[in-house]
């Protein structure tokens, strides 16, 4: 399997209602963090998650993190 691209080193702090996200895991989407359909063809596929109620969440730029979607701070390692 190939490696992700490192879109960021450092991750993004958001405000997310409750509903359902896919989480960009190639690094190489234009809408970050999120997917945009730019993994097709490659060794990647979106993370689907949910959030139960609004709340301010860091994900992960890095794709490094073993939390997915969370940075787990391994933007700090690579």
């Amino acid at each position: 399997m190939s490696e992700p691209r490192i879109y960021d080193r450092q991750p993004v702090v958001l405000d997310l209602e409750p509903g359902t996200y896919y989480w960009c895991s190639c690094g190489n989407s234009a809408k970050q963090p999120f997917c945009d359909g730019s993994h097709k063809g490659g060794d990647f596929q979106p993370l689907k998650f949910e959030v139960g109620k609004a709340a301010k969440k860091a994900l992960c730029l890095c794709k490094h993190t073993e939390k997915a979607p969370y940075c787990d701070g391994a933007h700090n390692k690579v």
